[in-house]
């Protein structure tokens, strides 16, 4: 039985996700996260030498070291969304020294933000906790508001910081995407021949993609195959929402699709609904993470053990968790990673 305190931020819903039994895609075709992860995946891969370092000092750090499984602190809100807008709730992070604490108490991984907070602090705390650079944003400050990722910096750069994995996002379907993939599909090449890993942010946007009824950007189908283009650029990680609904291709009528796709290889229900997520990172051989989501308050707890959960079940090898931990008091930031960590570390809570 999970940790008693897992069951009890679960509430009515831990009887549904811990006992479900009955997954379309059974676990054994997966690439399950283990303390062998690396060994058993990435030393067959073209990855040199130095990536596997790169990523076995990402998975080999912190309170999940040891594991296969990763706890990420990202925060790059300051720019996706604004610093007011994401650190008006708890101003100290406006000095990014605490995003790396927060991290570093917090038990994560590894920390993942922007060239100015890690640049910021890079030698005194590069050798203390993996680096994740992301390397390209929204900037949000054009008018009328534009919603596209561009370059902020190059991964020579990222690498000058002691990075040890580079993040970027593509906004898959959106008018942008083309020059988006180009752009990263070299910058992960460079980041490969210097040694650092990479995680792709595989987020869909386009108007279409939502409707009156239905916001297919989180639909499980559309962000797999989303999924699917990432690891096809190479990415190791893939960061991806948490699927809330599925179907998008067939009812908006667009790309391809198998009426088995929504039958054989996926349920309505939210373990089945991520583990096809998982299915499009080559059966688990590049790691999903999901991400945490936007604060929402009071059920913030709630929700990120839900996901943690979900996340695990599928086969899934972890999360990356920021506003959630840093719109809130530092101390209350760390009980809940500690938390979504306990997830991954409890033998209790097993892949379905």
């Amino acid at each position: 039985m999970a940790g008693q305190r897992i069951l009890d931020v679960l509430g009515d819903t831990a009887d549904d996700l811990l006992t479900y039994t009955s997954p379309k895609v059974l676990k054994e075709q997966l690439h399950v996260p283990g303390p062998d992860f690396i060994d058993r995946i990435f030393l067959q891969t073209n990855r040199p030498i130095p990536v596997m370092r790169s990523l076995a000092s990402l998975f080999n750090h912190g309170r999940l070291a040891g594991t296969g499984y990763l706890s990420i602190l990202p925060i790059d809100q300051d720019i996706e969304h604004t610093a007011g807008f994401s650190f008006a709730p708890n101003p100290i992070y406006f000095d990014p020294e605490n995003i790396i604490k927060l991290a570093m108490e917090g038990g994560c991984n590894a920390v993942a933000t922007t060239f100015g907070n890690l640049g910021m602090v890079a030698r005194k705390y590069a050798h203390k906790i993996p680096f994740i650079v992301k390397i390209n944003h929204n900037e949000l400050l054009t008018y009328p508001t534009k919603y596209d990722q561009i370059m902020f910096g190059s991964v020579e750069e990222a690498w000058n910081l002691g990075a040890v994995a580079v993040g970027a996002t593509i906004y898959f379907g959106s008018e942008e995407s083309n020059r988006q993939i180009i752009e990263v599909a070299k910058a992960f090449e460079r980041a490969h021949q210097l040694g650092m890993a990479t995680i792709l942010w595989c987020y869909t946007r386009n108007p279409a993609f939502k409707t009156k009824e239905t916001d297919y950007h989180v639909a499980a189908d559309i962000t797999g195959q989303a999924n699917h283009l990432g690891v096809t650029l190479q990415a190791d990680i893939i960061k991806q929402k948490m699927p809330e609904n599925n179907g998008g291709f067939k009812t908006i009528n667009f790309s391809k699709w198998h009426p088995d796709m929504y039958s054989s290889l996926a349920s309505d229900h939210p373990i089945d609904l991520c583990r096809y997520q998982v299915v499009n990172c080559y059966m688990g051989r590049a790691g999903l993470i999901n991400s945490g989501g936007e604060s929402q308050g009071t059920n913030d707890l709630q929700q990120s053990v839900r996901t943690a959960v979900i996340n695990k079940r599928a086969g899934g090898t972890g999360l990356i968790l920021g506003r959630r931990a840093f719109q809130r008091p530092m101390g209350e930031g760390i009980e809940l990673l500690h938390l979504v960590q306990d997830v991954y570390s409890d033998p209790a809570i097993t892949i379905a």
